[in-house]
């Protein structure tokens, strides 16, 4: 297949479709080499190539970095790469777990939530109902990162219904950009 709009990449493989960016960036990140080019600078990809480039996708798929991903295509080191591996996976762990934590404070959220000024929510008592699921100052931090970056809206709005002055809104949403 001819995968670059400019046809300076040649891929066999139909089940390998992949950008000429996407080649070009893998290239210039180690993850894969041409098996060799042409005079004209056509890029051509053998088996081997075609079967690491299925791979990356999958790697990538774990949440690896390319950095992660070439030590491992690079099989240097068969320990290394099964302890990039289980790494990833305990971060992984770690993550599913704050997002167990974020599930709880929301359905205690719910739960508290009311119409009367005594259960209206505040920023204090969210705060509170936070702690009191497990997050920490780091997790509830991310907690607004990932909802800013999600749903900056609804987080602004999520925000305002805490009744927090407008100023404050917007330094929590400053502090939330990557």
């Amino acid at each position: 297949m001819d995968s670059g709009a400019t046809g300076e990449a040649h891929v066999d493989d139909h089940q390998c479709r992949v950008s000429r960016a996407t080649l070009l960036y893998y290239e210039k990140e180690g993850l894969l080499q041409p098996a060799m080019r042409s005079d004209k600078g056509y890029r051509y990809y053998g088996q081997d190539q075609q079967q690491r480039l299925q791979r990356i996708p999958q790697f990538r798929g774990f949440g690896l970095s390319t950095r992660d991903i070439r030590l491992i295509l690079h099989k240097r080191d068969e320990s290394r790469s099964e302890q990039l591996l289980l790494q990833q996976l305990s971060l992984l762990d770690q993550q599913i777990e704050r997002l167990r934590q974020q599930q709880l404070a929301i359905i205690r959220f719910l739960q508290f939530s009311g119409t009367s000024e005594d259960n209206m929510m505040t920023k204090q008592r969210w705060s509170e109902i936070m702690r009191a699921s497990g997050m920490d100052d780091e997790a509830m931090w991310n907690w607004h990162r990932q909802f800013e970056q999600m749903e900056p809206g609804a987080h602004r709005e999520f925000l305002e219904s805490l009744n927090i002055p407008p100023t404050e809104i917007a330094d929590i949403r400053s502090r939330c950009q990557v």
